[in-house]
């Protein structure tokens, strides 16, 4: 039995990992992208915001549907979705049939991913799963190195002689291998007691959201005509009616897919925008940096991918640092790890302003090394001290929520720090416009750290972690006394 849940688990948790490289192995390709189907600035921005912005908005419900339709019968849809929507990626003869296509792997990956937690709740008992989401969390480490490097060897070796589609294409075998092991060996699991499906609050966020980043990335396109103003404060009003249409569900039957209830805890909305405001500066300051360096300075694919191994590193570092201190000092080292951030942002828009067109990979590296030891300080403890404060029994739908907002930021963030790259920017594309809008950019990004580090003093104290930690203690001793 143990051997059956742990060969589960891998397919699972592989899954998840090729959901994490697709998210970061398509940065590097964007300059190919932008050549060869000539796309402009904006579509680029929606070529990784969209996806970003479909797998936020049907997070919740894929996971949801998993506990009442079953979760390998979820999973497994996930996958043939997005292993379809890979190859339309693939083949796409137009950048309008990219970003469908975009679209529709976001959206079957939010099918896909919140089967793995769920299931691992499933299969394996309070006592079991440490182990198991330590496994997740250096999962997610490797796909951080793996994906900018095997992009940028996929795009600069022109991989079977297709050049940037190769990134789509090498999700195909895959896909096709998870559907079979997961088939053969993840056994099906649903809720004894699953939440309702919220048809109207999916329409409403999705409608919303997608109004304000449609606004912040046609905007400058458009020379933000009236019209586009319309859509953002639309979109806005939206978002409105969607937190009052949420409240009332929540109250009338308890299933709101964001229980607007958790925000009233200082603690966990102090996570949020934590959460939030990094993930989007991260995102957009990823995107920006390696069009500068492929489309500004020429660098090759690969270069630029190897260029970012220093920051992923790091962040291996900070993680493995973090985990020890967070416990210890509570949301100090979320603090810290932000302001890290923050200030190595500024060291790497000093780097390139000096050095000009003379820039080398050499010359970025202690900056990204800080920036991924920033990176590994905050995201290593965060959500354990965000959740601090909110019940155990409420546990479930707060990890939902923070999924949901680190997606959203993430969308939100690429919207925001490309329109003003591409702003500066325009039409040249040369070199000093690029490495002026990187310049901007940077600004952006460092500020978007900065507050992320000033809302992470408002996360719970020390002594409201420790107490959080005897809690789930007694929780598990009264679950599990051989355990204890």
């Amino acid at each position: 039995m143990a051997e059956k849940r742990g060969l589960a688990m891998g397919v699972l948790i592989f899954a998840s990992f090729m959901d994490l490289l697709d998210a970061t192995i398509v940065n590097v390709a964007l300059p190919s992208i932008r050549t060869d189907l000539d796309a402009s600035g904006a579509q680029l921005e929606w070529t990784v915001g969209g996806y970003l912005l479909a797998f936020a908005v049907l997070m919740i419900t894929g996971g949801r549907l998993g506990d009442i339709l079953g979760r390998k019968r979820l999973f497994v849809a996930g996958v043939v979705g997005f292993t379809i929507g890979s190859a339309l990626a693939c083949v796409a003869p137009t950048i309008g049939v990219l970003l469908l296509a975009r679209l529709v792997q976001g959206g079957f990956a939010a099918m896909m991913v919140p089967q793995v937690l769920s299931s691992l709740q499933a299969l394996y008992a309070p006592r079991e799963r440490a182990a198991m989401l330590g496994v997740i969390g250096a999962v997610s480490g490797v796909s951080a190195v793996i994906g900018p490097v095997l992009g940028g060897w996929l795009v600069s070796s022109d991989a079977f002689g297709i050049g940037w589609r190769s990134i789509f294409l090498i999700n195909l075998p895959v896909g096709v291998a998870l559907v079979a092991l997961a088939l053969r060996w993840v056994p099906e699991t649903l809720s004894e007691h699953p939440l309702r499906l919220d048809p109207l609050g999916l329409v409403l966020a999705t409608v919303g959201l997608l109004g304000v980043v449609y606004a912040l990335v046609e905007g400058r396109q458009q020379d933000w005509a009236a019209w586009v103003w319309g859509v953002g404060v639309a979109g806005v009003l939206v978002l409105a009616a969607f937190v009052v249409q949420q409240i009332r569900r929540e109250r009338a039957t308890g299933s709101a897919l964001l229980p607007m209830r958790l925000f009233a805890d200082r603690g966990f909305s102090a996570g949020l925008v934590t959460q939030g405001t990094f993930q989007g500066s991260l995102a957009g300051f990823a995107l920006v940096l390696t069009v500068y360096l492929q489309t500004g300075l020429g660098w090759s694919a690969v270069h630029a991918g190897f260029t970012l191994l220093p920051f992923s590193l790091g962040a291996f570092v900070g993680t493995g640092v973090s985990v020890p201190l967070g416990t210890e000092l509570g949301k100090v080292v979320m603090v810290a790890g932000a302001a890290l951030q923050s200030a190595a942002t500024v060291w790497v828009l000093a780097v390139v302003h000096g050095q000009g067109d003379a820039l080398s990979t050499w010359n970025l590296v202690p900056a990204l090394v800080v920036s991924g030891i920033g990176l590994g300080l905050l995201v290593a403890p965060l959500v354990d001290v965000a959740l601090a404060t909110i019940p155990t029994t409420e546990a479930g739908a707060a990890s939902g929520t923070y999924g949901t907002v680190q997606q959203v930021g993430a969308a939100l963030g690429v919207a925001i720090t490309g329109t003003v790259f591409f702003g500066v920017v325009g039409t040249s594309y040369d070199a000093a416009s690029l490495r002026s809008g990187l310049l901007a950019a940077c600004w952006v990004a460092a500020g978007g750290y900065a507050l992320s580090a000033l809302a992470s003093l408002l996360l719970p104290s020390r002594a409201q972690v420790h107490a959080h930690h005897e809690a789930l203690e007694r929780d598990l001793a009264e679950q599990d006394p051989v355990a204890a």
